[in-house]
């Protein structure tokens, strides 16, 4: 997954980038959004690999 594929106004960790590749990729761009939305409505300006798990388990997936 390119760099590019990921938001400009959050940073994320390499190890969140990690997180999401295992997340099958017909459902990954979905769970992005997901995750970034779940950061912003938390104030937060990087996606950890912890926030990634919470999303995952918050979303169910």
């Amino acid at each position: 997954m390119a760099t590019s594929d990921f938001s400009d106004e959050l940073i994320w960790t390499e190890d969140a980038k990690v997180k999401l590749k295992n997340i099958p990729y017909f459902a990954r761009s979905q769970a992005r959004k997901r995750i970034e939305q779940l950061a912003r409505e938390q104030e937060l300006e990087t996606v950890t690999a912890e926030l990634v798990e919470r999303a995952r388990s918050q979303f169910g997936q």
